[in-house]
């Protein structure tokens, strides 16, 4: 049987299996991309909102993460169809080759503004941990993500899955269990739900969030990863079952991680709020200590060491797409993690304070939120492109109001920023 009969028979055994069983088999790709929302900048700006607002901005997590979910659920569907990702497509589009690069730039700067953020937060797990140097722990953590991307690179995609969703299953546990010794007041968590604001400082942490929950690299990834995984095209996968399908990925990713993001805000509400020294991720730590001791605080480590190694190896991945996909120049995935790598252990050695440049990745991210969310709404609703699964008009609606709010939210981020108010 040649390679093409087999890999039909193989998809074809799938579609015609019970529904339980093919729904799992199809499920993964958005688990891996939601790694993203559950990264080290997600944890800081969370922790931070909590501990200075209380409960005020728990509205702004569940909007954040309602508008996540259609803008993967988006990335995803433009992968499956087209068979493409969005670099790629980008790339096919994009004729003259300055702005290819321009574009390229722009979309690598975010990339490794990513890269930097997710290996200070494995070195600093490493440190809380056990006391190793933040040089030392921003290798080991390069390293380690360099083994997961491996598995990605060798072709074992469902390899790959496991291991990033068995990660976010420890962060899951690392980031909630302090919530569920010490529970949120069930009175005020539904107050947090009004939307509101108290003063610039709130707005400025609503923006955080949102800039840290919506990244431009989660767009890029989602939409190969749904192109890796099922690099079939013939009709034996018929793609409104891999729709259906992947609305349920992208809503167990999606209700993951923004249980795990409302978690965190509501530990530091519940536990932390008006403690001092809680805007530093070591501050976090010594305050859970304090406040619900160092089984729970051991807990928050490991879950910050998880999400540091799980999403820097989705952010690497990212990166290699991007450049592929733009410059169609491919070089191997570890080598090219190698060089991103370089730019957070320069900040490492060179003593730069963690969440100093955890802040400041997340407004070099905020440069890159439109450049990747306008062309997907674009492209998304294109009929030429996608067929009978074009976007129908309300989508595009959704998409065009969803991209002009985050882009609105994020020049506001990098206003406050710049102008001294962050």
């Amino acid at each position: 049987m040649s390679n093409k009969t087999a890999t039909s028979a193989s998809a074809a055994s799938h579609v015609t299996a019970p529904a339980p069983k093919r729904l799992l088999w199809m499920l993964g790709p958005a688990l891996v991309a939601g790694v993203a929302y559950l990264d080290p900048g997600n944890v800081a700006s969370n922790m931070t909102a909590g501990a200075r607002f209380g409960y005020l901005l728990v509205w702004v997590v569940v909007a954040a993460n309602t508008m996540a979910w259609l803008i993967q659920y988006l990335s995803a569907k433009l992968g499956l169809v087209t068979g493409r990702s969005l670099p790629e497509l980008l790339g096919q589009r994009i004729s003259r080759k300055s702005a290819r690069r321009l574009y390229w730039l722009q979309a690598e700067l975010v990339a490794m503004a990513t890269d930097v953020a997710e290996v200070i937060g494995g070195a600093v797990a490493l440190w809380l941990l056990f006391d190793l140097p933040l040089l030392l722990g921003g290798v080991i953590t390069g390293v380690i993500s360099m083994a997961v991307l491996g598995l990605q690179g060798s072709g074992r995609h469902r390899t790959f899955e496991y291991v990033i969703v068995s990660m976010m299953a420890i962060i899951a546990v690392g980031f909630t269990a302090g919530v569920v010794i010490s529970p949120p007041d069930a009175g005020e968590l539904a107050g947090g739900l009004v939307p509101r604001f108290e003063g610039s400082e709130s707005v400025l942490l609503a923006a955080s969030i949102l800039g840290a929950t919506v990244m431009p690299h989660a767009i890029y990834a989602h939409s190969a990863l749904t192109r890796d995984r099922f690099p079939d095209r013939s009709a034996a996968l018929t793609t409104p079952m891999l729709i259906r399908a992947t609305r349920w990925d992208v809503t167990i990713a999606l209700a993951v991680a923004g249980t795990v993001n409302l978690a965190i805000l509501l530990l530091a509400a519940s536990s932390l709020q008006g403690v001092d020294g809680t805007d530093t991720l070591e501050g976090a730590h010594a305050a859970i200590a304090a406040s619900l001791g160092g089984a729970v605080a051991t807990l928050f480590a490991v879950g910050l060491l998880a999400s540091g190694l799980a999403s820097t190896s989705v952010g690497a991945y990212a990166g290699a797409e991007i450049m592929q996909g733009l410059l169609k120049v491919r070089i191997p995935m570890l080598l090219r993690r190698l060089i991103t790598l370089i730019p957070a252990l320069l900040i490492l050695a060179a003593g730069i304070d963690p969440t100093w440049a955890l802040v400041l990745s997340q407004v070099i991210l905020s440069f890159g939120i439109p450049f990747a969310l306008i062309p997907l709404v674009w492209l998304t609703s294109r009929k030429d492109l996608m067929g009978v699964h074009c976007n129908r008009w309300w989508t595009t609606a959704l998409g065009v109001v969803v991209a002009l709010l985050l882009v609105g939210l994020n020049i506001t981020l990098l206003v406050l920023t710049f102008s001294g108010a962050a």
